[in-house]
Parts: C-alpha cells; structure tokens; sequence
C-alpha cells in the first residue's frame, strides 16, 4: 500500500512508533483533541498504544495513518489519513488533526487536498468521507472549501465520555 505522499510544504509518511512523542504533545492538548473520538491523552504510551492499533489495521488493509512533517522544519505538525478503507464499495472515511500552533495556515486542506489525490487516482475509490461534530466549524469550513458535499447529521451516532453525540456526514466523489 502507500508509503509517502508529499505536497509543495508537507511530507505525509505512515506513522511509526518513533513518532509518539511529537504526537503525544499534539493528541495530549485539549484543543486539538475536543471533537475527536478519543480523550485527551495523558502520557506517551497511550500514543504508542495508537499507533500501534493504527499499524495493525494496516496490515489488515482497513486502514492507515501518516504523520504530517513540515518539509520547512522537519517537525511533525499533525496526522491525517484513511480512518476506514472500503475496497469493495471503493470508500474511505478521512480523518486529520493539527497541532494548534499550525492551526489557519492551509496545512490541513493541503494535507487532505493529497489523500483525495491518491484515493481518487491511486486507490481507485469513488468515495471519501468525512464525519464531523456539528460543532467543529473550522472542520466543517475545512471540508466545504475543499468542496465536500453535507450529508446530514447522524443522530447519537457516537459515544464520548459516556455521552451519545450527534456527528454530520460529508462527503466527496470522484465525480464531484
């Protein structure tokens, strides 16, 4: 499967466990972790725990994740990717978070401007998705720039901290 894609600023290269530690400092900030489906991370070994669950889903082909690094400063500023690969039915749901200091200088939608690249033309799929809290406006003005297509909301469709919470579906097509 892949190894690395790169854009005009960023190198996207799937994630090792070497890369907990910048990471960790990324996924242990409340900010950048408020609307994903994980807690906000308290040591390193919950990262290691990540990537190592990340890793076997890639070896199962359902799913892969990349580290961001700043071509610029060699840093690793963030991770995207294929949360869920659907071979069958050609579909991926994307996911993304970017350390805060990065947050407003168009790193994600090159980021994820590159996984619908290579899904579309590489991995052959017809399909990308993304879900989103309903609360998570820049995700939500992230996706709509990159011309995903809303959905509708999936009513309780996640668990969080013992509380079911609602999450919009978008999505982007090879034809779109």
């Amino acid at each position: 499967m892949i190894t690395d894609l790169y854009t005009e600023r960023l190198h996207l290269r799937k994630m090792k466990v070497s890369d907990s530690s910048s990471l960790y400092k990324i996924w242990s900030d409340p900010a950048v972790t408020k609307f994903m489906n994980v807690s906000c991370f308290t040591n390193e070994n919950q990262a290691i725990d990540m990537i190592n669950l990340l890793e076997n889903l890639y070896h199962e082909n359902k799913a892969i994740r990349f580290s961001i690094v700043s071509m610029e400063s060699n840093e690793i500023i963030g991770s995207c990717g294929y949360n869920s690969l659907d071979f069958e039915n050609a579909k991926a749901e994307i996911g993304y978070d970017i350390a805060k200091a990065f947050w407003g200088k168009g790193y994600a939608s090159e980021a994820i401007r590159s996984l619908l690249d290579y899904a579309f033309s590489s991995l052959n799929l017809n399909r990308i998705e993304a879900k989103v809290a309903p609360q998570n406006v820049n995700s939500i003005k992230l996706l709509q720039k990159l011309q995903f297509t809303f959905e509708g909301s999936l009513r309780k469709y996640e668990r969080v901290d013992g509380k079911f919470k609602d999450l919009n579906i978008y999505s982007r097509l090879i034809s779109d």
